[in-house]
């Protein structure tokens, strides 16, 4: 099934353009960030956008795989700050980072695995939101920033997901630096996991994502999770808690029928 459907009004007056879009199809929802003129600014609104969409998804059992994207000449430029500047007042800016935050645990704790489908800038915010998702596929002309302290405005709140997401020094080099790093330097990093020509980015996302909603939906779900949890243990705290995952999982019909199915030498046929 193919769906594509609007979250909240226009952006302006001058467009009809929804501000962000969804298809899905093959068990894949692909959700693309629609602010080109803006290069995908993380507005209110379209923050609270993709907040509705991460829970429709959530509840949607036909979907096993996300794939973020952006429209336009850019993933996503980060924060809108002309919002921001607009309205400078506290209250204003501490609901602009609670309403992000929320954004990113809810990419983190969806059951359903999130790639990233970079292309063009992915700064401050932006690159926020790469780090967050649980894969990256980026074109050989993309570039991650954390500019903030260039304009006085240190990427502390973008600093959470990529110090999780690359080493501590890497992580502090792009932070108190500013600049941009290409392509090859973020899979050097480990801030996206392949680099391929702008026109095969389309077929290496939807390679990855296929091979992914192959997979059995609330094995997939158990397995982020648990990844998730365990990496904020303790050694031998993550391994009490894997193993308790681990027989849990045993408990399950789809461990049952891809155990029977790799012995029997068939395809295994997962529930819904």
């Amino acid at each position: 099934m193919t769906a594509a459907l609007s979250t909240v009004p226009p952006a302006s007056a001058s467009s009809d353009a929804p501000i962000l879009l969804r298809e899905d199809a093959d068990g894949i929802a692909t959700v693309t960030l629609n602010r080109p003129q803006a290069r995908n600014a993380l507005s209110m609104a379209l923050m609270g956008a993709l907040q509705d969409q991460l829970d429709a998804i959530r509840a949607d059992p036909g979907i096993r795989v996300v794939v973020l994207q952006g429209a336009g000449p850019a993933f996503c430029a980060g924060h809108d700050l002309k919002e921001m500047r607009a309205d400078p007042s506290r209250e204003a800016t501490e609901a602009v980072f609670r309403t992000c935050a929320r954004l990113m645990l809810s990419l983190t704790r969806l059951p359903q695995p999130v790639i990233a489908r970079v292309h063009g800038i992915a700064t401050a915010a932006g690159c926020q939101l790469v780090a967050t998702c649980d894969l990256a596929v980026c074109a050989e002309e993309a570039r991650f920033a954390t500019p903030g302290v260039q304009i006085g405005l240190f990427c502390s709140t973008p600093m959470v997901a990529l110090s999780r997401a690359v080493s501590r020094k890497a992580a502090l080099e792009m932070l108190l630096v500013g600049e941009p790093i290409d392509a090859a330097e973020a899979l050097r990093i480990g801030l996206v996991n392949r680099v391929v020509p702008q026109a095969d980015l389309d077929a290496a996302v939807g390679a990855l994502a296929t091979r992914i909603a192959g997979k059995a939906r609330r094995v997939l779900a158990i397995g982020k999770e648990a990844f998730g949890r365990q990496i904020e243990m303790g050694l031998e705290e993550a391994y009490g808690y894997t193993a308790e995952i681990m027989t849990r999982n045993m408990m399950m019909a789809d461990a049952h029928e891809g155990i029977d199915a790799f012995l029997g030498k068939r395809p295994p046929r997962w529930e819904p």
